[in-house]
Protein backbone atom coordinates (compact mmCIF):
# COMPACT_ATOMS: atom_id res chain seq x y z
CA UNK A 1 0.00 0.00 0.00
CA UNK A 2 1.33 3.68 -0.70
CA UNK A 3 2.74 5.48 1.75
CA UNK A 4 0.91 8.83 2.62
CA UNK A 5 3.16 11.76 1.44
CA UNK A 6 2.03 14.72 2.80
CA UNK A 7 4.16 16.52 5.36
CA UNK A 8 2.11 17.68 7.73
CA UNK A 9 0.92 17.25 10.97
CA UNK A 10 -2.64 15.86 10.01
CA UNK A 11 -0.95 13.67 7.44
CA UNK A 12 1.79 12.33 10.37
CA UNK A 13 -1.95 11.75 12.72
CA UNK A 14 -3.37 10.08 10.09
CA UNK A 15 -0.77 7.89 8.82
CA UNK A 16 -0.05 6.72 12.42
CA UNK A 17 -3.24 5.73 12.65
CA UNK A 18 -3.17 3.01 9.87
CA UNK A 19 -5.11 5.01 7.32
CA UNK A 20 -5.10 4.05 3.76
CA UNK A 21 -3.78 6.57 1.52
CA UNK A 22 -5.04 9.94 1.44
CA UNK A 23 -5.23 13.13 0.10
CA UNK A 24 -4.48 15.02 3.09
CA UNK A 25 -4.69 18.85 3.89
CA UNK A 26 -3.00 21.33 6.02
CA UNK A 27 -4.71 21.05 9.25
CA UNK A 28 -7.32 23.30 10.12
CA UNK A 29 -5.84 24.92 12.95
CA UNK A 30 -6.69 26.82 15.79
CA UNK A 31 -5.58 30.89 15.39
CA UNK A 32 -2.12 31.11 16.64
CA UNK A 33 -1.95 34.27 19.43
CA UNK A 34 1.77 33.71 20.46
CA UNK A 35 3.56 34.63 18.33
CA UNK A 36 3.95 38.63 17.88
CA UNK A 37 3.96 41.10 15.23
CA UNK A 38 2.41 39.24 12.89
CA UNK A 39 0.37 40.99 9.61
CA UNK A 40 -1.76 38.48 7.87
CA UNK A 41 -3.70 39.43 4.79
CA UNK A 42 -6.29 37.83 4.34
CA UNK A 43 -7.36 37.43 0.20
CA UNK A 44 -9.88 36.53 -1.57
CA UNK A 45 -13.07 37.62 -4.19
CA UNK A 46 -16.35 39.24 -2.65
CA UNK A 47 -18.08 36.40 -0.91
CA UNK A 48 -15.26 33.74 -0.41
CA UNK A 49 -15.41 33.74 3.82
CA UNK A 50 -12.46 36.76 4.74
CA UNK A 51 -14.62 38.44 7.09
CA UNK A 52 -16.30 35.21 8.58
CA UNK A 53 -12.67 34.19 8.79
CA UNK A 54 -11.84 36.94 10.90
CA UNK A 55 -14.51 36.52 12.88
CA UNK A 56 -12.91 33.15 13.59
CA UNK A 57 -10.31 34.62 14.71
CA UNK A 58 -12.75 36.81 17.38
CA UNK A 59 -14.00 33.58 18.62
CA UNK A 60 -10.34 31.84 18.69
CA UNK A 61 -10.05 34.72 21.11
CA UNK A 62 -12.31 34.13 23.44
CA UNK A 63 -11.40 30.53 24.02
CA UNK A 64 -7.42 31.38 24.75
CA UNK A 65 -8.90 34.70 27.02
CA UNK A 66 -10.67 31.60 29.00
CA UNK A 67 -7.19 30.22 29.80
CA UNK A 68 -6.44 33.02 32.09
CA UNK A 69 -3.36 34.24 33.12
CA UNK A 70 -2.04 30.64 32.75
CA UNK A 71 -0.56 31.23 29.53
CA UNK A 72 -0.49 35.22 29.06
CA UNK A 73 2.90 35.10 29.00
CA UNK A 74 3.33 33.85 25.86
CA UNK A 75 0.33 35.81 23.88
CA UNK A 76 1.36 39.45 25.62
CA UNK A 77 4.10 41.83 24.99
CA UNK A 78 4.34 44.19 27.47
CA UNK A 79 0.70 45.53 28.31
CA UNK A 80 -0.52 44.22 24.67
CA UNK A 81 -2.15 40.91 25.28
CA UNK A 82 -2.73 39.28 21.41
CA UNK A 83 -5.87 37.44 23.05
CA UNK A 84 -7.74 41.35 23.10
CA UNK A 85 -9.14 41.56 20.14
CA UNK A 86 -10.67 45.40 18.38
CA UNK A 87 -12.42 45.34 14.98
CA UNK A 88 -12.19 48.18 13.16
CA UNK A 89 -14.13 49.27 9.67
CA UNK A 90 -14.15 52.10 7.26
CA UNK A 91 -16.56 54.93 7.98
CA UNK A 92 -17.26 54.20 3.70
CA UNK A 93 -18.69 50.90 4.28
CA UNK A 94 -21.17 52.00 6.56
CA UNK A 95 -24.04 50.95 3.78
CA UNK A 96 -23.21 47.16 4.72
CA UNK A 97 -25.09 44.95 6.74
CA UNK A 98 -27.55 47.74 8.13
CA UNK A 99 -29.53 44.26 9.35
CA UNK A 100 -27.30 43.51 12.44
CA UNK A 101 -26.31 45.28 15.52
CA UNK A 102 -24.01 48.54 15.75
CA UNK A 103 -21.35 46.72 17.28
CA UNK A 104 -21.74 43.41 15.40
CA UNK A 105 -18.34 42.06 13.64
CA UNK A 106 -20.53 40.86 10.08
CA UNK A 107 -20.32 39.09 7.60
CA UNK A 108 -22.66 37.01 5.12
CA UNK A 109 -24.39 34.36 6.78
CA UNK A 110 -24.25 35.64 10.83
CA UNK A 111 -21.92 37.98 12.96
CA UNK A 112 -20.30 38.39 16.67
CA UNK A 113 -20.80 41.20 18.84
CA UNK A 114 -17.62 42.96 19.47
CA UNK A 115 -19.36 45.29 22.77
CA UNK A 116 -17.08 48.45 22.95
CA UNK A 117 -14.12 46.82 20.75
CA UNK A 118 -14.87 48.29 17.83
CA UNK A 119 -14.23 51.43 15.82
CA UNK A 120 -15.50 53.01 12.23
CA UNK A 121 -12.55 55.31 11.42
CA UNK A 122 -12.03 57.60 8.31
CA UNK A 123 -8.42 57.17 7.40
CA UNK A 124 -5.07 56.13 8.81
CA UNK A 125 -4.77 58.98 11.75
CA UNK A 126 -7.99 57.53 13.25
CA UNK A 127 -6.76 54.38 12.90
CA UNK A 128 -3.47 55.42 14.97
CA UNK A 129 -5.75 57.09 17.90
CA UNK A 130 -7.24 53.62 18.22
CA UNK A 131 -4.02 52.19 18.87
CA UNK A 132 -3.19 54.35 21.02
CA UNK A 133 -6.40 54.65 23.28
CA UNK A 134 -6.24 50.93 23.52
CA UNK A 135 -2.93 49.99 25.01
CA UNK A 136 -3.93 46.56 26.33
CA UNK A 137 -5.46 45.16 23.30
CA UNK A 138 -2.92 43.12 21.23
CA UNK A 139 -4.86 42.17 17.87
CA UNK A 140 -6.67 44.40 15.28
CA UNK A 141 -8.79 43.15 12.65
CA UNK A 142 -9.01 46.01 9.82
CA UNK A 143 -11.52 45.10 7.48
CA UNK A 144 -11.43 46.47 4.16
CA UNK A 145 -8.03 47.31 4.86
CA UNK A 146 -7.83 48.47 0.70
CA UNK A 147 -10.29 51.45 1.32
CA UNK A 148 -8.11 53.44 3.56
CA UNK A 149 -4.87 55.49 2.59
CA UNK A 150 -1.60 54.66 2.03
CA UNK A 151 -0.26 55.09 5.53
CA UNK A 152 -1.83 52.59 7.09
CA UNK A 153 0.38 50.02 6.31
CA UNK A 154 3.13 51.29 8.01
CA UNK A 155 1.12 52.40 10.98
CA UNK A 156 0.34 48.79 11.10
CA UNK A 157 3.75 47.43 10.57
CA UNK A 158 5.67 49.73 13.33
CA UNK A 159 3.10 49.05 16.48
CA UNK A 160 3.50 44.83 15.09
CA UNK A 161 7.57 45.62 15.31
CA UNK A 162 7.77 48.01 18.28
CA UNK A 163 4.81 46.84 20.52
CA UNK A 164 4.01 43.22 18.92
CA UNK A 165 0.64 44.15 17.85
CA UNK A 166 -0.60 41.25 15.28
CA UNK A 167 -3.07 42.62 12.42
CA UNK A 168 -5.69 40.52 10.64
CA UNK A 169 -6.51 42.17 7.04
CA UNK A 170 -9.46 40.92 5.48
CA UNK A 171 -9.19 42.51 2.25
CA UNK A 172 -9.41 42.81 -1.08
CA UNK A 173 -6.43 43.52 -2.96
CA UNK A 174 -7.89 43.03 -6.63
CA UNK A 175 -10.29 45.55 -7.87
CA UNK A 176 -13.27 44.25 -10.34
CA UNK A 177 -10.92 44.80 -12.56
CA UNK A 178 -8.49 42.32 -11.79
CA UNK A 179 -5.91 45.04 -11.11
CA UNK A 180 -4.23 45.61 -7.70
CA UNK A 181 -7.35 47.60 -5.56
CA UNK A 182 -4.81 50.84 -5.41
CA UNK A 183 -1.34 52.08 -3.94
CA UNK A 184 -2.48 50.31 -0.53
CA UNK A 185 -3.55 46.84 -1.44
CA UNK A 186 0.18 46.98 -2.92
CA UNK A 187 2.01 48.79 0.22
CA UNK A 188 -0.38 45.35 2.31
CA UNK A 189 1.43 42.82 0.43
CA UNK A 190 4.92 44.47 1.25
CA UNK A 191 4.47 44.63 5.27
CA UNK A 192 2.55 40.82 5.70
CA UNK A 193 4.34 38.10 7.07
CA UNK A 194 1.28 36.03 6.08
CA UNK A 195 -1.50 35.75 2.98
CA UNK A 196 -4.12 33.62 3.27
CA UNK A 197 -5.91 33.17 -0.02
CA UNK A 198 -9.75 32.27 0.25
CA UNK A 199 -11.81 31.24 -2.98
CA UNK A 200 -15.38 30.99 -3.48
CA UNK A 201 -17.13 29.00 -6.12
CA UNK A 202 -17.92 30.89 -9.36
CA UNK A 203 -21.40 32.68 -9.34
CA UNK A 204 -21.93 31.45 -12.77
CA UNK A 205 -24.30 29.52 -13.03
CA UNK A 206 -23.65 25.80 -13.72
CA UNK A 207 -19.61 26.67 -12.84
CA UNK A 208 -18.52 24.96 -9.61
CA UNK A 209 -14.36 26.25 -10.27
CA UNK A 210 -13.03 28.50 -8.07
CA UNK A 211 -13.45 31.71 -7.95
CA UNK A 212 -10.65 34.46 -7.53
CA UNK A 213 -11.87 37.66 -9.02
CA UNK A 214 -14.93 39.97 -8.01
CA UNK A 215 -16.94 40.67 -10.67
CA UNK A 216 -19.44 43.85 -10.84
CA UNK A 217 -22.10 43.58 -12.61
CA UNK A 218 -26.11 45.82 -13.08
CA UNK A 219 -28.81 44.21 -13.57
CA UNK A 220 -31.07 46.12 -16.42
CA UNK A 221 -34.16 44.46 -17.12
CA UNK A 222 -33.21 40.99 -16.12
CA UNK A 223 -29.65 40.94 -18.09
CA UNK A 224 -26.77 40.69 -16.78
CA UNK A 225 -24.57 43.89 -17.87
CA UNK A 226 -20.96 43.68 -16.98
CA UNK A 227 -19.38 46.89 -15.49
CA UNK A 228 -17.48 48.43 -18.34
CA UNK A 229 -13.47 48.69 -17.37
CA UNK A 230 -13.38 52.79 -16.84
CA UNK A 231 -16.52 52.11 -13.92
CA UNK A 232 -15.42 54.10 -11.08
CA UNK A 233 -13.31 52.02 -8.46
CA UNK A 234 -15.36 52.23 -5.26
CA UNK A 235 -18.75 52.46 -5.48
CA UNK A 236 -20.17 52.64 -1.51
CA UNK A 237 -23.19 50.19 -1.46
CA UNK A 238 -24.42 46.96 0.45
CA UNK A 239 -25.21 43.34 0.12
CA UNK A 240 -28.44 43.37 -1.21
CA UNK A 241 -28.78 42.33 -4.49
CA UNK A 242 -29.76 45.79 -6.63
CA UNK A 243 -31.74 45.82 -9.93
CA UNK A 244 -31.31 49.26 -12.14
CA UNK A 245 -28.45 50.85 -14.11
CA UNK A 246 -27.01 53.08 -11.13
CA UNK A 247 -26.13 50.46 -8.23
CA UNK A 248 -23.71 47.16 -9.33
CA UNK A 249 -23.87 43.79 -7.87
CA UNK A 250 -21.21 42.00 -7.29
CA UNK A 251 -19.76 38.40 -7.90
CA UNK A 252 -16.88 35.56 -7.73
CA UNK A 253 -16.32 34.85 -10.82
CA UNK A 254 -13.63 32.29 -12.07
CA UNK A 255 -11.69 33.27 -14.80
CA UNK A 256 -13.79 32.19 -17.92
CA UNK A 257 -16.83 34.17 -16.44
CA UNK A 258 -15.49 37.37 -15.39
CA UNK A 259 -16.48 39.26 -18.19
CA UNK A 260 -15.06 42.98 -18.55
CA UNK A 261 -15.91 44.87 -21.88
CA UNK A 262 -14.13 48.53 -22.54
CA UNK A 263 -10.29 48.10 -21.57
CA UNK A 264 -9.56 48.35 -25.42
CA UNK A 265 -11.48 51.28 -25.29
CA UNK A 266 -10.14 52.88 -22.38
CA UNK A 267 -6.68 52.41 -23.88
CA UNK A 268 -7.06 53.51 -27.16
CA UNK A 269 -9.70 55.63 -27.43
CA UNK A 270 -10.91 57.33 -23.81
CA UNK A 271 -7.71 58.00 -22.66
CA UNK A 272 -6.24 59.64 -26.15
CA UNK A 273 -9.50 61.95 -26.03
CA UNK A 274 -8.89 63.05 -22.19
CA UNK A 275 -5.10 63.46 -23.13
CA UNK A 276 -6.33 66.02 -26.49
CA UNK A 277 -8.77 67.73 -24.01
CA UNK A 278 -5.89 68.19 -21.22
CA UNK A 279 -4.10 69.99 -23.44
CA UNK A 280 -6.82 72.48 -25.10
CA UNK A 281 -8.56 70.13 -27.86
CA UNK A 282 -11.75 69.16 -26.48
CA UNK A 283 -13.67 68.84 -29.36
CA UNK A 284 -13.29 64.76 -29.61
CA UNK A 285 -13.94 64.30 -25.97
CA UNK A 286 -16.99 66.66 -25.66
CA UNK A 287 -18.57 64.32 -29.11
CA UNK A 288 -17.78 61.07 -27.40
CA UNK A 289 -19.04 62.06 -24.06
CA UNK A 290 -23.07 63.27 -25.48
CA UNK A 291 -23.01 60.44 -27.24
CA UNK A 292 -22.24 58.40 -24.34
CA UNK A 293 -24.84 60.21 -22.82
CA UNK A 294 -28.02 60.49 -25.40
CA UNK A 295 -27.02 58.38 -28.02
CA UNK A 296 -24.90 55.10 -27.38
CA UNK A 297 -25.04 53.50 -30.28
CA UNK A 298 -23.37 56.41 -32.15
CA UNK A 299 -20.39 56.37 -29.76
CA UNK A 300 -17.14 55.16 -30.70
CA UNK A 301 -17.17 52.94 -27.11
CA UNK A 302 -20.11 51.19 -28.84
CA UNK A 303 -18.21 50.30 -32.17
CA UNK A 304 -15.25 49.08 -30.21
CA UNK A 305 -17.49 46.34 -27.99
CA UNK A 306 -18.82 45.90 -31.21
CA UNK A 307 -15.60 45.36 -33.34
CA UNK A 308 -14.03 43.41 -29.93
CA UNK A 309 -17.06 40.89 -29.46
CA UNK A 310 -19.29 40.79 -31.51
CA UNK A 311 -18.34 37.23 -32.94
CA UNK A 312 -17.61 36.28 -29.19
CA UNK A 313 -19.86 33.57 -28.28
CA UNK A 314 -20.47 35.63 -25.01
CA UNK A 315 -21.31 38.80 -27.02
CA UNK A 316 -24.48 39.52 -26.01
CA UNK A 317 -23.16 39.77 -22.41
CA UNK A 318 -20.02 42.16 -23.75
CA UNK A 319 -22.51 43.83 -25.80
CA UNK A 320 -25.45 44.35 -22.66
CA UNK A 321 -22.79 46.38 -21.10
CA UNK A 322 -24.02 49.85 -22.72
CA UNK A 323 -26.96 49.53 -20.49
CA UNK A 324 -25.61 50.89 -17.68
CA UNK A 325 -26.10 54.07 -16.68
CA UNK A 326 -24.09 57.21 -16.22
CA UNK A 327 -21.80 55.65 -18.71
CA UNK A 328 -20.56 59.82 -19.31
CA UNK A 329 -20.31 60.55 -16.21
CA UNK A 330 -18.44 57.35 -15.25
CA UNK A 331 -15.93 57.81 -18.10
CA UNK A 332 -15.49 61.55 -17.15
CA UNK A 333 -14.90 60.82 -13.34
CA UNK A 334 -12.19 58.57 -14.43
CA UNK A 335 -9.95 61.03 -16.61
CA UNK A 336 -10.60 63.41 -13.40
CA UNK A 337 -10.19 61.41 -10.60
CA UNK A 338 -8.14 58.04 -11.85
CA UNK A 339 -6.06 59.76 -14.52
CA UNK A 340 -5.86 63.43 -13.80
CA UNK A 341 -5.77 64.31 -17.58
CA UNK A 342 -8.67 66.71 -16.96
CA UNK A 343 -8.26 69.81 -14.21
CA UNK A 344 -11.10 70.37 -12.05
CA UNK A 345 -11.95 73.67 -14.19
CA UNK A 346 -12.57 71.75 -17.52
CA UNK A 347 -14.42 69.10 -15.62
CA UNK A 348 -16.77 71.90 -14.51
CA UNK A 349 -17.37 72.94 -17.64
CA UNK A 350 -17.92 69.72 -19.51
CA UNK A 351 -19.99 68.90 -16.57
CA UNK A 352 -22.09 72.37 -16.99
CA UNK A 353 -21.91 72.63 -20.99
CA UNK A 354 -23.54 68.26 -21.15
CA UNK A 355 -25.59 68.86 -18.49
CA UNK A 356 -24.60 66.18 -16.62
CA UNK A 357 -25.39 64.31 -13.43
CA UNK A 358 -23.82 66.75 -10.69
CA UNK A 359 -25.22 64.63 -7.39
CA UNK A 360 -23.85 61.73 -9.17
CA UNK A 361 -20.57 63.18 -10.10
CA UNK A 362 -20.02 64.21 -6.14
CA UNK A 363 -21.11 61.15 -4.52
CA UNK A 364 -18.98 59.10 -6.96
CA UNK A 365 -15.52 61.62 -6.91
CA UNK A 366 -16.37 61.89 -2.77
CA UNK A 367 -15.97 57.85 -2.56
CA UNK A 368 -12.73 58.08 -4.92
CA UNK A 369 -11.09 60.57 -2.71
CA UNK A 370 -11.03 63.28 -5.27
CA UNK A 371 -14.51 65.42 -3.77
CA UNK A 372 -15.94 68.01 -6.03
CA UNK A 373 -18.89 70.66 -5.33
CA UNK A 374 -20.39 71.42 -8.01
CA UNK A 375 -23.01 73.99 -6.84
CA UNK A 376 -19.89 76.32 -6.29
CA UNK A 377 -19.57 76.80 -10.22
CA UNK A 378 -23.15 78.79 -9.51
CA UNK A 379 -21.55 81.60 -7.11
CA UNK A 380 -19.25 82.86 -9.77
Amino acid sequence: MPNIENVTPGADFLKSLGFPTVEVHETFQHFDFTTPGRRVLLIGPMGSGKTEYAARVWRDAEVARGKGEAVASVTSTGERDRRNVFFIRTLIDGSRFTDYPDDALAYRSGYVRCGSNIAKVRDSFDFEAVLKDNPTVGTFIIDEASFFDERLAYVARNYAVQEGCMFVFPTLVLNFRREFFNSTARLMLDIATDVIPLTAYCEEKGCLNDAFYTYRYYSVNGKECPALYFDPLIIVGGDRMKEGGLEPNYAARCDRHHYLPGKEYTFFTLKPLGLDAGKGDTKGLMEELSALKGHKEKSKLYQSLRQRFGDDKDGEIYMNSIHSDMIAEKALAYLFSEQNLISEVLLRSMVKELELDTAYLEKTLAENRRPVSFQEQYLF
